[in-house]
């Protein structure tokens, strides 16, 4: 299962899956949904359908994929959801780290973990501390913000985190929502979205309009993923204005 749909990755690596709702980007999950077909499927990783499992027998997946591919980490988990431990998240960066010719993009709501998870360790089980404001230049982190409310508590948490490149997802985007000046100049690249699904949200064109013209002035990368046009779902950027056809990828610090 690691090739995958979603338009800005090309892989995706599932070493933890399952999760919890914790805010309204949540409310609609489409892991969750997958997870439970999968399950009903006989699909022996999702055995739990979608209780939080750590998976030790793919940690090395990454380590066998020869062509260098932008990989997304956990796209049916939460990394750093609090039933995962330190120690199994430290292995997972060890694996990253094994793998300099692949990009790891990382996505969490739970962005208050971030610290703790890449460079906190306890007395059983010690963790790999970069420290100094190091990172490693393979791993791009990123947190979902759905509204105002998730900026304002995510963000701040995720610059305060040393990355590559940082990120934020706005899929589902559920209101409108803007990042303080400081933020932008900070951030490498915009991901934008609307929901899917029999039971989506609306997601107005004037909000995503927004974000991208404050990404454009603050020359952050913008990657516009699916928009609602004439009352529908569209994966087509020819069906765009053209202001919303960006598919742009961010560049690594040097």
């Amino acid at each position: 299962m690691s090739d995958t749909k979603i338009e800005w990755t090309e892989k995706s690596w599932n070493p933890v899956t399952g999760c919890s709702k914790v805010s309204d980007g949540c409310s609609n999950c489409y892991a969750e949904t997958m997870a439970k077909r999968l399950q009903a499927m006989g699909v022996a990783k999702y055995k739990d359908g979608f209780a939080v499992r750590c998976h030790p027998e793919v940690l090395t997946e990454p380590l066998r994929w020869r062509k260098p591919s932008r990989v997304f980490v956990c796209s049916m988990a939460d990394l750093f959801h609090e039933d995962v431990p330190v120690w199994f998240i430290d292995r997972v960066f060890e694996v990253m780290e094994a793998c300099p010719q692949h990009t790891f993009q990382v996505l969490t709501k739970r962005a208050s973990r971030l610290e703790e998870g890449i460079y906190g360790f306890d007395i059983e089980c010690p963790v790999r501390c970069l420290g100094g404001g190091d990172y490693l230049p393979n791993v791009h982190m990123g947190v979902t913000v759905e509204n105002q409310q998730a900026a304002d508590e995510r963000i701040p948490l995720l610059l305060n985190t040393p990355a590559a490149v940082r990120w934020v997802s706005c899929e589902p985007l559920l209101d409108f929502v803007d990042f303080t000046a400081e933020q932008w100049r900070k951030l490498d690249w915009l991901v934008v979205g609307c929901e899917t699904g029999p039971n989506r949200r609306e997601c107005w064109l004037e909000w995503v309009n927004y974000l991208v013209n404050r990404a454009t002035a603050y020359a952050v990368p913008v990657f516009v993923k699916k928009l609602v046009i004439n009352g529908k779902v569209s994966k087509d950027p020819a069906e765009w204005p053209e202001w919303a056809r960006r598919r742009e990828y961010p560049k690594a610090k040097a």
